[in-house]
């Protein structure tokens, strides 16, 4: 009999933890399965939502995301009577890499410039996030008539310290906790439940530390992010893609930015975000940097001041 339970008690747990697993990838599946759209253009499908009614913000969305980090990330923008338009970007959900093999920033700026053809935008304020830094650089470079202002925030940005260098910009260790966490479904479920903090460190970027000091809401910001990362085998192509765009990320051409730009970052990004986005304000003519000293890659503990001073900013380059 005890032999027996002991036999039966491992394989019920095994049984209960596949069936949250299951659940909860049925529902993220479910929630990215509506809210979008898709074109076809000359760089193949790009999934895109279009919310609100407002002056016009492409969101670009960071490493892990899609349409619908796009949304979630600006909800404030939405919630203040702009129109947001965030399109998930190659290889992220229903977008697939480029058609021609070229998931560059320069060919997803190109392929942005399709989707607000097909909107009929003829100019946009643009706001880049984390990985979509580039991109969004590259559109206000290779298209300036199409954008109004430019907002980069905790951006992927080359630094003169890291010498364009990802791989100097993380441990072996977290190289490796990245590449294992984001290979299946159920290893990056698994990670997000049994190695909480880390997962919050190494995969969003911000220290534990912060998140356990902020408010509820915060914190429940933060697990939302985490859980909607999922489904991440929708997101593994756009995630290796930013890779090879992180490994060779060069200096672009900041002096021939020439719109309103705002650019922020926080000092303990586990991403070290901050030595590019401050490199990059202080060589765009003008451009206004705004740096706080903790609150990881997510800003715990900043929203509603970053976000205050964007809307404020949109709303006077607008």
């Amino acid at each position: 009999m005890a032999l027996a339970i002991a036999t039966a008690l491992p394989t019920a747990a095994g049984a209960f933890v596949y069936f949250r697993y299951r659940h909860d990838l049925s529902a993220a599946k479910a929630r990215v399965s509506s809210g979008s759209k898709l074109i076809d253009t000359a760089y193949g499908a790009i999934e895109y939502a279009d919310v609100g009614t407002g002056a016009p913000v492409l969101v670009i969305h960071g490493a892990g995301g899609g349409f619908d980090q796009g949304l979630e990330f600006a909800r404030p923008l939405i919630a203040d009577g702009f129109r947001v338009i965030a399109p998930s970007r190659f290889g992220y959900l229903r977008t697939p890499l480029s058609r021609d093999g070229d998931a560059s920033p320069m060919a997803q700026a190109d392929a942005y410039v399709c989707l607000l053809n097909a909107l009929q935008l003829d100019k946009v304020a643009v706001l880049g996030v984390s990985a979509g830094g580039p991109s969004a650089m590259q559109l206000c470079l290779r298209h300036p008539e199409r954008c109004s202002a430019m907002v980069l925030g905790v951006p992927l940005a080359y630094s003169p310290q890291f010498d364009g260098a990802a791989s100097a910009r993380r441990s072996a260790f977290r190289e490796f906790l990245i590449n294992a966490t984001v290979s299946s479904d159920f290893v990056f479920w698994t990670m997000s439940k049994l190695a909480h903090d880390a997962t919050i460190k190494t995969i969003l970027g911000t220290p534990p530390e912060d998140v356990e000091k902020a408010g509820a809401d915060e914190q429940a910001r933060v697990e939302e992010l985490l859980a909607h990362i999922e489904p991440i085998s929708g997101r593994t192509k756009g995630l290796e893609n930013d890779a090879t765009v992180a490994h060779s990320l060069p200096r672009y051409d900041l002096e021939r930015f020439h719109l309103p730009t705002l650019v922020f970052s926080v000092e303990n990004d586990q991403y070290q975000t901050y030595s590019g986005a401050r490199y990059t304000a202080e060589h765009i003519r003008g451009a206004r940097f705004i740096g706080y000293p903790t609150g990881g890659h997510l800003l715990v503990g900043h929203q509603a001041e970053v976000w205050s001073e964007v809307q404020k900013f949109l709303k006077t380059a607008a």
